[in-house]
């Protein structure tokens, strides 16, 4: 059975978000010393536990210990 990635659109600024690591691995470095090990990601005030995949836009978040690292485009991505 095909598990559905739950679609939650764009980050609303205004609620709780954890921060996406979107450069290269230095900056993902530097990023995740700069907040604390959580076991859990925040989008749009909403907790997803680490390992999660969520889909934002054409893009696939994961969350990684409360950052949210690119995992690749949706489905809905391909021409």
């Amino acid at each position: 059975m095909k598990q559905t990635t739950q679609q939650l659109g764009a980050q609303d600024p205004e609620r709780k978000n954890s921060p996406v690591a979107w450069e290269v691995e230095e900056d993902t470095e530097a990023l995740r010393e700069s907040i604390p090990d959580e076991a859990v990601c925040f989008f749009n005030d909403r907790a997803y536990t680490h390992g999660t995949v969520v889909s934002s836009g054409s893009l696939l978040l994961r969350c990684d210990h409360g950052i949210w690292l690119p995992a690749g485009a949706t489905d809905n991505a391909k021409p």
